[in-house]
């Protein structure tokens, strides 16, 4: 079946939602998120384009971004390439580790703006890796309140108020209302978290990621798929830890 023609957006601002292959983690320790910021100030640099807001999850990530001198095609192109470049080169792996296609819808009023801008910065609440928004490190949240980083802050802030110290507050306010948001998701849950299951994969099996499951040898690994599965761990889970497709986790 064809792809969709992607929306292009008026303002050129666009909610993205990029995947782990196969669902697999994208961040094995906090020096692969460390890079991959570091990556997105790199590009952001170099091209020019404006971020408003992110967030580092286990096996995806959320941008809200605005394209000027270059396509979001040729963005996300330009940050894939440079940070799986280094991954695989860290983790000793080859081949894809993004879902080629990246997910995008166009922003164009301040309203829903905003109701991104929350919905992004709320993620790792709803998805248990944090009791409040302003608790997790990975995300664009905190910058905002001391502006120091690589988000472009003025621009959300202008909207809630002319004064920043104002701004800031209601920003606050605004962040801390718990409203339901039709936006990309990924739409999973766990029974355990991506850490909890990770840890216990390299504990178990002596392997510095655990995306190294897959190479082992048949009769091994489906060894190994089994007792996770005995320890609690999802068939989705172990897909997206592991890199191996679920139609040989079901199988094993």
């Amino acid at each position: 079946m064809p792809r969709g023609v992607r929306k292009k957006s008026e303002s050129g601002i666009y909610h993205i939602l990029l995947r782990g292959q196969n669902r697999q983690i994208i961040f094995q320790e906090d020096e692969d998120k460390e890079r991959f910021l570091q990556t997105l100030k790199d590009c952001k640099n170099k091209s020019g384009w404006k971020i408003y807001a992110y967030c580092l999850m286990g096996n995806h990530i959320h941008l809200l971004l605005h394209e000027l001198d270059e396509d979001t095609g040729i963005i996300m192109r330009r940050i894939g390439a440079s940070y799986v470049y280094w991954y695989n080169r860290k983790y000793k792996c080859c081949g894809h580790l993004f879902q080629d296609r990246y997910k995008s819808e166009p922003v164009e009023t301040d309203g829903y703006f905003l109701t991104v801008l929350r919905y992004i910065h709320q993620n790792p609440v709803k998805a248990g890796h944090s009791k409040k928004v302003s608790d997790y490190k990975w995300s664009s949240y905190n910058e905002y309140m001391n502006n120091n980083g690589i988000t472009d802050t003025s621009f959300a802030l202008s909207i809630f108020n002319e004064d920043r110290e104002k701004a800031i507050q209601n920003f606050i306010d605004f962040h801390n209302e718990q409203k339901e948001a039709n936006c990309l998701e990924m739409e999973e849950s766990f029974r355990m978290t991506d850490e909890e299951a990770i840890a216990i994969i390299k504990g178990k099996y002596f392997v510095s990621s655990s995306l190294q499951l897959k190479d082992f040898e048949k009769e091994k690994r489906n060894i190994c798929i089994k007792e996770l599965k005995e320890k609690g761990l999802s068939t989705r889970q172990i897909e997206r830890l592991t890199g191996i497709s679920r139609s040989i986790i079901l199988k094993a």
